[in-house]
């Protein structure tokens, strides 16, 4: 029997990392706790930031306001952000919040709420500043409000990290800040809230942290810490996504999913992020409908091969529970990529560049985007292997 069989689910743990995480089924509870520390601090309005239904589907929105209500703090709803967060959504959210005289932010959702609700969070301390001028410009980030995450999704990671990632769709622009003042102040991971994800859902978010493992671990600023956790996080996902997948209210699956999601948020955060996710933002800037961890699915098994030789015996062990076999050396590439694409297999997960919209010829396009977009480079630079256009190039080819 696993160490997983000894977990009692329901039992709410405190995770201190640059945030303060209440992680369990029921954890939503900690709202109360959160409300009576927002009193002590004086604030008595807030903004909350959120997208979609799946803010009053899961439950969050009830107990938020109930929370709220108790203690006399005044709520605005901001309920437009989309997948794939726009920077005109976050002006409109930041001028509301100001015009209201919040002092923090709730954000209500995955990771496109909650990264949002980072870039506002920013902004009510600049005023003047526009979202635009301070993901292109980089303007230093000095202060901002405090961040309550309330996570509905089991892989973004951005309920523990440092950084928002918005688009800026006019100019086919996905970019990232990263500042310390953005972790955020607390944050609640409660199983029971992600019950009601979407079955695309439910793939795609648990892709998006096994991505996290995968290029962390491989990264030039990997450490023992993404690395000795990498495996296990991996063994995770792959015995709790499909439980999770056939039965999706499956609150012990939706744990280990949105631990493994947490932990490899954490890892990132320390050991940073490469190809894979350089090559996504463009991708997903033209095409903003499009799920990230998807385009993640249709890069990641030729990243592997890439990345693989210059990583072997790291990547053989955290990949041992995905693709058995691995011995750690450099030729294996091509096993542990296909190994990986099986596996997407079984989870119905097929895809390649040309069915997600893209051709041959779009690639250019791509590809200049990728040495175009600010920030970008700061991944291609974690890369283990060369990084240059032409390598960057290949890699989307290949991936057809």
């Amino acid at each position: 029997m696993s160490w997983e069989a000894g977990i009692d689910i329901n039992n709410v743990s405190t995770i201190i990392c640059g945030s303060k995480v209440f992680f369990g089924v029921g954890a939503i509870e900690k709202m109360n706790y959160i409300a009576e520390q927002m009193v002590s601090r004086g604030i008595r309005s807030v903004i909350a930031i959120t997208g979609g239904a799946s803010y009053e589907k899961s439950g969050a929105w009830a107990h938020v306001t109930c929370a709220l209500e108790k203690r006399g703090i005044g709520c605005v709803l901001y309920n437009k952000v989309s997948a794939n967060p726009k920077t005109h959504q976050v002006d409109e959210a930041a001028k509301l919040a100001r015009e209201s005289g919040c002092g923090a932010v709730i954000a209500i959702g995955g990771g496109s709420p909650i990264d949002a609700a980072k870039s506002v969070a920013v902004l009510m301390q600049q005023p003047g500043v526009t979202c635009r001028e301070l993901f292109e410009k980089k303007l230093s980030i000095t202060s901002a409000v405090p961040v309550i995450a309330i996570n509905l999704t089991h892989g973004t990671g951005s309920e523990v990290n440092r950084f928002a990632v918005l688009s800026i769709p006019e100019k086919q622009y996905k970019m990232a800040i990263a500042s310390d003042h953005i972790y955020p102040w607390y944050s609640i991971n409660d199983p029971a809230l992600m019950t009601s994800l979407s079955d695309m859902h439910t793939r795609y978010s648990s892709i998006d942290a096994l991505t996290h493992v995968i290029e962390s671990c491989s990264s030039t600023l990997n450490n023992p810490l993404t690395i000795s956790q990498g495996r296990e996080l991996i063994a995770l996902i792959a015995k709790y996504l499909p439980l999770a997948i056939s039965d999706p209210s499956d609150l012990t699956a939706r744990y280990f999913l949105a631990y493994a999601a947490m932990a490899a948020g954490i890892g990132f955060d320390n050991g940073m992020l490469h190809f894979s996710h350089a090559l996504d933002h463009p991708i997903v800037a033209i095409n903003t409908g499009l799920a990230h961890g998807l385009i993640l699915s249709v890069l990641l098994p030729r990243v592997l091969e890439e990345v693989f030789p210059a990583r072997s015996l790291i990547l053989a062990e955290v990949l041992r529970p995905i693709v058995p076999g691995l011995t750690g050396e450099p030729c294996e590439a091509k096993k542990a990529a296909d190994g990986i694409r099986a596996w997407l297999k079984t989870l119905g997960i097929t895809e390649r560049m040309g069915d997600i919209g893209f051709t041959k010829a779009d690639v250019p396009r791509l590809t200049d985007l990728v040495f175009d977009t600010p920030g970008l480079q700061m991944l291609l630079d974690s890369a283990p292997t060369p990084s240059n256009r032409a390598v960057v190039e290949k890699l989307y080819m290949e991936s057809f």
